[in-house]
């Protein structure tokens, strides 16, 4: 199978991981499943439960978790891709693979930012966005699911472009404030004509990031209501915290919390959230490639980073990185229940933590190690190259 080709799928391929030591869900109402086997056929799950009451028969991959745990592979909300698994922006190969390594199954376009000579006239940017998701809908690099083509909206746009990009496949907004429309009243139109057309949008958020961006303050993001409050804690500046409690008390959109953001202002966004009992609305990403480069373990780290000095459980965190982002962003991943993709990634605690298991060295705010990683049904690493070596890892017996 070819480094950035899709894994194929002929519709019967058949996987059953057993010995599943812990089954995080991914779903906040349920965050831990009471079953200890999956089985999944042409890249869906069929069946979750104990495996003496599932049929497990005639696999065609046999994993055996060997008492780790497997959770939904996690998502990253928000990365600027360019071509491939290049990004100039660091001028790094390899940033998308490395990821995989550390647990992400599937990211996000939050604009194709940092591709040379981006085009801001009407045309070009159409003709970029409609490149960019054909090309990552054909090409997956190391068969993670990147949905791109993410346009950075600029001054001179009219309905009927939405209309048009729609139509031509593209999902995204590209971070609304990037561009040349910076004014709420503008940008609100603009999101209002995306939402129309099935169009999902995100509005960057506190100080500039780039030359040509600037500040985004409360009263932008409540006008232009865009479906994500893209990097709440400032990608990298963050608004003050009065404006973050008023952005969190005032709509109902997702709160984007990013790892080259603000620390200090994701836990206050995180508690605010809490405090309003709202925690499905916190979803998480790296905010990458950017300046401060590439972050492979970049959203295992803010996973641990929330629940250790959040005061939620692990258990809990992994959602805001699964099942949350899945459902705000219309995801059939994200979720270990019948009919989603099956894309897994299974880890234990590292080794030496002081952490009884998993979850509680998760909670003292040490990542977990990665033992394999599955996109589809689809085995697309083993044991992690980034994250510490994890205490027990899976075996692959049959595949």
């Amino acid at each position: 199978m070819a480094h950035d080709e899709p894994a194929k799928q002929d519709g019967t391929a058949k996987l059953v991981i057993r010995n599943i030591g812990l089954l995080l869900s991914g779903d906040l109402a349920r965050p831990i499943l009471d079953a200890d086997t999956i089985v999944s056929v042409g890249g869906r799950i069929t069946a979750i439960g104990r495996e003496k009451d599932v049929d497990t028969e005639g696999a065609h991959t046999l994993i055996d978790a060997n008492g780790a745990a497997v959770a939904p592979g996690l998502i990253d909300s928000h990365v600027h891709p360019v071509v491939g698994d290049w990004t100039p922006r660091q001028n790094q190969i390899g940033w998308i693979d490395s990821s995989l390594h550390g647990g992400v199954t599937t990211m996000i376009s939050a604009g194709e930012v940092h591709t040379p000579g981006r085009p801001k006239d009407i045309v070009g940017l159409k003709a970029m966005a409609i490149f960019h998701q054909r090309a990552f809908a054909n090409a997956r690099p190391s068969g993670v699911k990147l949905l791109a083509g993410a346009p950075v909206i600029e001054q001179g746009m009219v309905e009927s472009d939405f209309k048009e990009l729609a139509e031509a496949g593209v999902k995204l907004l590209g971070e609304v404030g990037l561009g040349s429309v910076k004014a709420g009243y503008e940008a609100k139109q603009m999101v209002a004509w995306a939402r129309k057309y099935g169009i999902q949008s995100t509005i960057h958020t506190g100080g500039p990031s780039i030359p040509g961006s600037g500040l985004i303050d409360k009263d932008v993001v409540l006008e232009a209501d865009a479906d994500i409050i893209g990097h709440i804690n400032g990608g990298h500046t963050a608004l003050p915290d009065d404006q973050i409690t008023c952005l969190c008390e005032s709509c109902h959109r997702g709160l984007e919390l990013v790892h080259n953001g603000n620390e200090r202002s994701a836990l206050h966004t995180l508690r605010v959230a809490k405090g309003l009992g709202q925690l499905e609305r916190v979803i998480l990403g790296t905010d990458g490639p950017a300046g401060s480069g590439v972050q492979p373990l970049g959203i295992l780290r803010m996973i641990a980073m929330l629940s250790s000095l959040g005061d939620v459980p692990a258990e809990i965190a992994f959602c805001f990185a699964t099942g949350n982002t899945a459902r705000m962003r219309e995801l059939d991943s994200g979720l270990i229940e019948v009919g989603r993709s099956a894309d897994f990634v299974l880890m234990d605690k590292a080794q030496h933590s002081p952490g009884k298991h998993l979850l509680d060295s998760v909670q003292l705010g040490d990542l977990p190690g990665v033992g394999m990683t599955i996109i589809d049904g689809v085995v697309r690493s083993l044991r992690s190259r980034n994250t510490p070596p994890a205490t027990r890892v899976p075996i692959m017996v049959k595949g």
